[in-house]
């Protein structure tokens, strides 16, 4: 799991725990946009690990990105397609706290110099596919 954080920090500037899931193998992009397109109600349905280790690989997210200085961003999961927007949930119990631990980003913080450029992390509203 580490591996595939650095990889999609690297690649993003920022981790999410969907794009981690994608990358390791645990959730296919079919799964992920049946699941934006409201087809999945919601997402631990179709991740393919069981959830005692869905919960382990969060809190261990959590703790290293705390550990590395990343920031965290709590990041609201819209629905896509035709129609309103509707918020998607990641658990089956829609616990708040389960809700946030998927939903939150980390990012680098931004530095002095690319703020003074406009370079700053950009706030994520639609997380993107791996």
């Amino acid at each position: 799991m580490n591996e595939a954080s650095l990889e999609v920090l690297r690649e993003k500037g920022y981790i999410c725990f969907v794009d981690i899931l994608i990358r390791m193998g645990k959730l296919t992009k079919g799964d992920y946009e049946a699941w934006r397109s409201r087809k999945v109600p919601y997402l631990e349905k179709v991740i393919k690990v069981n959830l005692v280790k869905v919960t382990h690989m969060l809190r261990t997210l959590q703790q290293n990105a705390k550990k590395g200085g990343l920031l965290a961003s709590k990041t609201s999961y819209v629905s896509w397609g035709k129609g309103s927007r509707a918020p998607l949930r990641f658990s089956k119990s829609g616990d708040p706290n389960i809700e946030e631990a998927y939903s939150t980003h980390f990012h680098k913080p931004k530095t002095e110099e690319s703020a003074f450029r406009g370079e700053a992390n950009k706030k994520i509203c639609a997380p993107s596919m791996v």
